[in-house]
């Protein structure tokens, strides 16, 4: 506990001058050395200040301890995935705000705020978090510089800014370095969306071993739904049916139902690419049914259901859902799904004009996105098959390759 500042701030906010609360105890040069940690001070000493001030030493040492116990638990419910015990906790560290910043643990506090920012997904808060922590962390320990790097990563994530997450994990934190099962989710999560499926994967099972020697059932199953994406996603579908079944009545039996709209949007995938429209057919309109409309969620699943279904000329099906996914996207300002929902409304109707529309828009966006690998492929493989039927040979080579 830094006591100096301690009594500056008390003395401060019970409107005292250094020469009334020094009387009869110390000098006014005394405290002045003493507030400002200039000079150790006796524990009678500081114990009479406080005394003076109404604050007891003995109750200002036990709060500093709680505060350390609590933020312990924080720690320990995030990793955890307890959300209601996160929310408990922050609840009673606001009680000692006015404190932490003479306590130990002022920067563990503020990287813990942060921490917690990212575990609720508020980016924008976190990122004004990270600012303030810029400005603390010249007198961090190696732990807190750690700590802090890795709370950077995470905030790239979620910002979808995965390239860089990726840097971050190979420069900074070496596997050898932290083997905890949240730091293995989270490489695997960087893995699959830069779609190197076989890292992503070897990531995710060694989270999920790490997951399963704690006991830690919520993260089980965010585990086992990043194992079913990313073995769907190269072909391995056994497998990516034996996740997702487990998936599923873990799901319910553990209460986490709020997952089954995704698992079940994921398993429309994995039937999507087996070719059995009918079954992903099933499980999306299983998805949109436990969906909130007017969402991101929403938008990309009817997205899938409109594919599904031209897929298997069901024109009155894909073009409700073409329909919903760009009235939706224009309204969330989604620009991505947007172009690819109007260009399959404009391919149920005009065949040439939704060609056309590959060509000067759909192609230059996603190119110019640098993501969306698996949907530029999809259209490259389209002008290519295009420009065959029409005997137009080398403007099909060109899209085959780049379609290689």
């Amino acid at each position: 506990m830094q006591f100096g500042p301690l009594i500056k701030y008390y003395r401060t906010q019970k409107g005292l001058t250094q020469k009334e609360l020094a009387n009869g105890i110390c000098s006014v040069s005394h405290l002045s050395k003493i507030e400002n940690n200039g000079k150790e001070a006796n524990d009678e000493t500081v114990s009479l200040l406080l005394d003076r001030l109404h604050i007891s030493m003995n109750r200002a040492e036990e709060q500093e301890n709680i505060i350390g116990h609590l933020l312990t638990k924080l720690n320990e419910k995030i990793y955890f995935y307890q959300k209601k015990e996160v929310e408990d906790i922050i609840i009673q560290l606001k009680d000692y705000e006015a404190i932490i910043p003479f306590t130990s643990y002022l920067h563990t506090y503020e990287l813990y705020k942060m921490r917690y920012l990212l575990f609720l997904g508020i980016v924008d808060r976190a990122d004004q978090q990270k600012e303030i922590l810029n400005k603390l962390k010249k007198s961090f320990s190696q732990h807190e510089i750690y700590l802090f790097n890795y709370c950077i990563t995470v905030l790239y994530i979620l910002k979808g800014q995965f390239e860089q997450a990726d840097q971050q994990f190979d420069t900074l934190f070496p596997v050898s370095h932290d083997s905890s099962g949240e730091f293995l989710y989270y490489r695997s999560m960087v893995k699959a969306a830069l779609q190197e499926s076989g890292h992503a994967i070897h990531f995710a099972k060694a989270a999920l071993q790490s997951y399963m020697n704690e006991h830690n059932f919520i993260r089980i199953l965010h585990c086992l739904m990043l194992l079913g994406i990313n073995y769907t996603h190269s072909g391995i579908f056994e497998e990516a049916k034996s996740c997702f079944q487990h998936l599923e009545r873990n799901a319910i039996l553990l209460k986490e139902t709020n997952l089954l709209p995704q698992i079940y949007h994921n398993i429309g995938l994995l039937y999507k690419k087996l070719e059995d429209y009918d079954e992903a057919i099933f499980y999306l309109n299983k998805s949109l049914s436990l969906q909130l409309p007017q969402t991101t969620h929403f938008l990309i699943t009817q997205y899938v259901k409109g594919q599904v279904a031209f897929e298997i000329k069901l024109h009155k099906v894909a073009k409700e859902a073409f329909t919903i996914t760009f009235t939706l996207s224009e309204t969330l300002n989604n620009k991505k799904y947007s172009i690819l929902s109007k260009y399959y409304l404009l391919a149920l109707e005009n065949h040439s004009k939704s060609i056309q529309y590959v060509i000067l828009t759909v192609i230059p966006y996603l190119e110019s996105s640098n993501e969306n690998k698996d949907d530029l492929l999809m259209f490259y493989q389209l002008l290519s098959k295009h420009y065959q039927s029409n005997g137009m040979f080398e403007k099909a080579i060109y899209y085959l390759n780049k379609n290689n």
